[in-house]
């Protein structure tokens, strides 16, 4: 076999490989003599049909099995003789010209074919330990602690209807209502036995301030205005007149934060619902903490390592990220225009977020692979089993979907990796460590300064 370089152009290969007749007829004779003892043909006992005859008869179809199987083997061995990473199965450009491939089959001529694939860039990964990592930490406030209690008591509000109540902020009314645009019901826009309590923003601006004041069997008309911004295109911006019957009037009472109420919340007494609420929001804590870290670290390693990037992988990530953006806004009936972007920006920025996913997936594979990184069987077993528990009741069909899609069992593994890589790099940055408010650790990224 001879494998000549005929083009190499950035991540972009091309090569001619060239198998000589000679070794072709060698893999010929080979697979006549596998096959000869299998081979029953009409007037002959099996395993005793001439060589000649099996030649005459199978020749053609099994010197194209010889062919197939060559072309498999020596552009697989063209590539790992020269430490090739190509990013997918490289294209193989058999001879066009029918005659030529008539005499390679009739062992009068070379196999010559090419050879097209993109490769996987090489580069060389920094010295972890200079990046510079900040480890936010956050101690549970009192006032967080207060807050959250506060939140325990506000989920567990009950309402108790009362005949003459006029409707106050924080009070539910239950109310039946159809609505009109231009005169015109809406789809969408009429109902029964709906509540609303007030203050909680459940319905469109307007809509609860014109029933404040209401008694059960109130009637009004109740005028309100749909977001500009509003899911439903057709819509929004518009003005609406409602016509509303109140037909219950309810007060709110909140629990007292006693050891009564920790008992209901599955806490012996007030000291170890506290201390339950510590624990959980330590936990929120961490896991901010963690986020924030792993952002600062995937921010770093883009910034520090500059290569070429493979055009199909990019290509391919942006086709992912930008038909999940096209579906979300076709759901929600927006356009780019009504975001105030056009669709040649969008795609600029879309695409920059597709290279920026394929520049840390090739840096955190790379990282994987040096230091040997794998996932093991126990955590696939566990984020299966916790991937089955979102489906109550339909366990078993989770199970046999990922046994029967590799690749969903590579996505399910995919963020677990990338996990364990980070631990790694975080482990040799030994970032420093600054303690925050709860407020600032919580601050939305990017709003740092």
């Amino acid at each position: 076999m001879q494998v000549d370089v005929t083009s190499s152009e950035g991540l972009m290969r091309q090569l001619k490989v060239v198998v000589p007749a000679a070794d072709l007829g060698q893999r010929f004779i080979a697979r006549v003599d596998a096959v000869k003892d299998q081979v029953q043909i009409k007037g002959f006992r099996k395993g005793k049909v001439p060589v000649s005859h099996i030649k005459k008869v199978y020749g053609r179809s099994l010197m194209v099995e010889v062919l197939q199987a060559a072309v498999e083997e020596t552009s697989r061995k063209a590539v790992t003789d020269r430490n090739e990473r190509p990013v997918l199965q490289p294209k193989i450009d058999l001879p066009a010209d029918a005659a030529e491939i008539e005499k390679v089959i009739e062992g009068k001529a070379d196999l010559a074919y090419g050879m097209t694939f993109e490769v996987l860039p090489t580069f060389a990964l920094v010295d972890f330990s200079t990046l510079k990592l900040e480890r936010m930490v956050a101690d549970v406030e009192e006032e967080a602690m207060e807050k959250a209690l506060s939140a325990l008591t506000d989920r567990s509000i009950t309402y108790e209807w009362e005949a003459e109540r006029a409707a106050v902020d924080g009070d539910q009314i239950k109310m039946d209502f159809v609505g009109k645009i231009d005169g015109e019901a809406f789809e969408g826009g009429t109902a029964d036995g709906v509540t609303l309590v007030f203050g909680q923003g459940g319905f469109i601006p307007g809509f609860e301030e014109g029933l404040l004041g209401a008694k059960a069997g109130d009637e009004r008309v109740v005028t309100a205005t749909f977001p500009a911004d509003y899911g439903a295109a057709h819509l929004a911006g518009k003005t609406a007149l409602f016509d509303v019957r109140v037909t219950e009037v309810a007060a709110p009472r909140k629990p007292a934060l006693d050891d009564a109420f920790a008992e209901t919340l599955g806490a012996a007494d007030m000291t170890a619902l506290r201390g339950m609420v510590k624990t959980q929001l330590q936990m929120e804590h961490d896991r901010v903490t963690r986020a924030r870290l792993k952002r600062a670290l995937l921010d770093a390693l883009e910034s520090t390592h500059e290569f070429a990037l493979p055009p199909s992988l990019v290509e391919s990530e942006f086709e992912s990220v930008w038909t999940e953006v096209t579906n979300t806004m076709k759901q929600q009936e927006k356009t780019f225009e009504s975001e105030g972007k056009t669709e040649e920006a969008a795609r600029a920025e879309y695409r920059k977020i597709a290279e920026r996913r394929v520049r840390l997936g090739l840096i955190i594979g790379e990282v994987g692979d040096k230091n040997k990184i794998q996932v093991t069987q126990d955590e696939m077993r566990m984020a299966l089993m916790q991937q089955a528990r979102r489906f109550q009741g339909q366990e078993k069909f989770v199970y046999e979907y990922y046994e029967k899609n590799p690749d969903a069992v590579a996505q399910l593994r995919a963020p677990i990796f990338e996990d364990k890589v980070v631990d790694h790099i975080v482990a040799l940055a030994n970032p420093t460590e600054r303690k925050v408010t709860r407020d600032e650790l919580f601050k939305p990224l990017g709003d740092e300064e």
